[in-house]
């Protein structure tokens, strides 16, 4: 239905929509950010307490945590 078609009240309820939509993108994006700054700060506390994490790659880091994690469970 093209928007010349449309009444008033549906116009309404179809701009509502968008704005709901708008709104839910706007906090996606926020979440997304902030899980971002949470990552990159931990990265930044593992980093300064082990600064030879820097060296090592993604699989090793890995295993090297799964190691020490499993002796405090």
């Amino acid at each position: 239905m093209s928007q010349s078609n449309m009444s008033e009240e549906e116009k309404k309820v179809l701009q509502a929509k968008h704005r709901v939509e708008e709104a839910e993108a706007r906090n996606r994006v926020k979440e997304q950010k902030a899980r971002t700054h949470r990552l990159i700060q931990e990265g930044a506390l593992l980093e300064s307490i082990a600064p030879s994490v820097r060296d090592m790659s993604m699989e090793q880091l890995k295993c090297e945590l799964t190691v020490c994690l499993r002796g405090l469970s």
